[in-house]
């Protein structure tokens, strides 16, 4: 089936539009961007420049994509948006291009951005992430895969979040938050294993009770983390889940939540 554009929406003559798009009123795909087959860009939406949806992507009402990154250094570099197959962004989301650091944003598959979330440059979202309205995003954030952000939280620069973890709603996060964890509050602190949403996605019992002793030895014991590392080799069982887990304690930059 051929893309539907209404007539008020603005489409560049370069700009590639797949099968079955729709494209609603005063709508703008500019330069450089590609529309997945199936995808709907809501009324107002813009696709400012180099911005690429997959399949089946959803773009509520005003939602603005593809803007120059908001960062000083940026000197007109060519770099894109990237937004996975079948996810949904939300009215007046908004996400910038990336700079020469990745030259990229990037939004993996089947995540649902709420209303009025901002992703700044050089963020990478895994598949199905959920960002509740309102939360922001600085520069250079990564998000694991099935991590769920709740409403207005704030994310300074650089940090990395963990896969399913769960963040709850008004945290203000200026570390890194572990993979399969909860936290919460300002400042955001851990909670325990984020074992309702590890159930849901079908980890096994006996997964989550070495993830429960990794959680303790590294965040609920008197050690520092270089002496948990050490007796984490010898004491936890090495699933894939907790060495994940361990790997990204032990690799974080900007230290983790505790």
């Amino acid at each position: 089936m051929s893309a539907r554009i209404h007539p008020t929406a603005l489409v560049h003559p370069d700009a590639v539009i797949g099968q079955d798009v729709e494209i609603g009123p005063y709508a703008i795909v500019g330069e450089g961007c590609t529309v997945g087959d199936g995808c709907t860009i809501g009324p107002r939406a813009t696709l400012e420049r180099h911005v690429l949806l997959g399949a089946g992507v959803k773009l509520g009402v005003g939602v603005a994509l593809g803007g120059d990154p908001q960062d000083t250094k940026f000197k007109g570099e060519r770099t894109t948006v990237e937004i996975g197959e079948g996810t949904t962004i939300r009215d007046y989301s908004t996400i910038n291009r990336g700079t020469t650091h990745s030259y990229k944003t990037t939004v993996g598959k089947h995540c649902f951005i709420m209303t009025y979330v901002h992703l700044g440059h050089d963020c990478h979202v895994g598949d199905h992430v959920v960002i509740a309205n309102g939360s922001q995003f600085a520069g250079h954030v990564t998000i694991g895969d099935r991590a769920n952000i709740s409403g207005l939280t704030a994310v300074h620069q650089f940090v990395n979040i963990g896969a399913y973890s769960f963040i709850g709603g008004c945290s203000r996060v200026p570390k890194d938050i572990p993979p399969y964890i909860k936290a919460v509050g300002n400042p955001v602190k851990l909670y325990g294993l984020n074992t309702v949403g590890l159930q849901r996605n079908g980890f096994a019992e006996e997964t989550l009770r070495e993830l429960k002793r990794a959680y303790r030895l590294f965040f609920r014991s008197e050690l520092n983390v270089s002496q948990a590392l050490e007796k984490a080799q010898s004491e936890l069982h090495m699933t894939g889940e907790v060495k994940t887990f361990v790997d990204f304690v032990a690799s974080s930059e900007r230290g983790v939540v505790i």
